[in-house]
């Protein structure tokens, strides 16, 4: 068996959701939820096929988005992955629940904006995803100063109240 990283390809101010799902079906499923949490949402969506014809299926609503997350899945190329490239100003908070309430989602890797790798495992024809890495290490721990700053970008964005 060989280890290897794939570090995700996207511009630094998109989103990306990884997930894995078990079933073609997964690709109309998605991208109904998708268009059904954010009506308007710009994304791509990329499945890769893990039996029969082995193919990436593909989605979406805007061109440019689905190259990329074709691009992004062939590089991954592990049966049975998914990913969502969203526009900017899309982001995995406003899709997440919908995307994990598909019958067909297995799990979700990432939903991050970060820089992010994913660690593959490939052993003959198979090929799997074992984990990622998202963003970077911490470089220390918050003060009260930044607990402030935290629940005032919070409050400001809208996510809580007062």
């Amino acid at each position: 068996m060989e280890l290897q990283t794939v570090r995700v390809e996207k511009p630094d101010h998109l989103n990306v959701i990884l997930g894995q799902a078990h079933f073609i079906k997964a690709v109309e499923d998605l991208h109904e939820a998708l268009v059904t949490a954010v009506p308007g949402i710009q994304f791509g969506l990329a499945f890769c096929e893990a039996s029969g014809k082995r193919l990436i299926r593909r989605s979406g609503t805007a061109p440019e988005l689905v190259e990329l997350a074709v691009k992004n899945a062939e590089a991954i190329g592990a049966g049975h992955s998914f990913i969502v490239m969203l526009g900017e100003g899309f982001f995995p908070i406003n899709v997440l629940h919908a995307v994990k309430a598909c019958p067909e989602v297995v799990r979700i890797f990432a939903a991050t904006a970060n820089p992010l790798s994913v660690i593959v495992a490939e052993q003959e024809d198979q090929r799997g995803i074992l984990g990622v890495l998202d963003g970077h290490k911490p470089l220390g721990v918050e003060t009260e100063e930044e607990v402030t700053w935290r629940k005032e970008l919070l409050r400001r964005f809208g996510y809580k109240l007062g």
